[in-house]
């Protein structure tokens, strides 16, 4: 029996949810042993991700569109728009990690923290948009978790207040807007027969270049 939209991502989230002991840095944060060097070095490396993702989603939009998918064309214009918010909110972020306008604009981003928007690169020029749907959002969850999971480190722990938390906290907050549309697309795929198998090895591969940002950044920890 085919699967509802529903039914669809929630066993592609199950089956794509990262172990949480397998990230190194994160649980350093939590507890306040990270160093706010390293907080720095992940927003410098967000100032890349961020612009990055933005163009792949407005061109995994721009591709649904083209093909008639408005529902995933709706559900990527949304994400576009959230990545022009995170950028937004970087910037307390630097402040408070004491990062200046010119190191951030002449910072060079790591390899290993920069593989997952090459990937999502990728996915905007090759990805069926449905199955990038499903592959995204399955791994929004993992982030969101992170994101949660650093925001109360960063408050408990280095005294950031609820403006420099801001970028962690957008991606934390729930998004109902973004998840009914994330159905409204992956339903309207299935209808369509645009969903394939394909959407687990691009939710997987998403999995692995998010733990290699996490454990580059964790390589460069020294600690507090």
């Amino acid at each position: 029996m085919t699967p509802t939209a529903q039914e669809l991502l929630r066993s592609t989230a199950a089956r794509l949810a990262p172990d949480p002991d397998k990230n190194p840095l994160v649980p350093r944060i939590a507890d306040g042993r990270a160093s706010t060097r390293t907080i720095a070095l992940l927003a410098l490396e967000q100032r890349h991700v961020i612009p990055s993702d933005r163009r792949s989603f407005l061109h995994l939009a721009r591709r649904a569109d083209e093909a008639k998918d408005l529902e995933s064309a709706a559900f990527f214009d949304t994400l576009a728009d959230g990545e022009s918010l995170a950028r937004e909110r970087l910037n307390p972020l630097f402040e408070a990690c004491g990062v200046s306008r010119p190191e951030a604009s002449t910072y060079e981003p790591q390899p290993g923290c920069q593989a997952y928007p090459a990937y999502v690169s990728w996915l905007a020029l090759n990805g069926e948009p449905a199955d990038v749907v499903l592959a995204l959002t399955a791994n929004f969850a993992a982030w969101g978790s992170c994101c949660a999971t650093v925001a109360r480190g960063l408050r408990d722990h280095y005294g950031f207040d609820g403006e420099a938390c801001g970028f962690f906290d957008l991606f934390a907050e729930p998004a109902p807007d973004v998840d009914r549309q994330a159905l409204a697309a992956v339903r309207a795929g299935l209808e369509r027969g645009r969903v394939t198998a394909a959407h687990l090895r691009f939710g997987r591969l998403l999995g692995h270049y998010e733990e290699m940002f996490w454990s580059t950044l964790a390589g460069r920890d020294g600690g507090r």
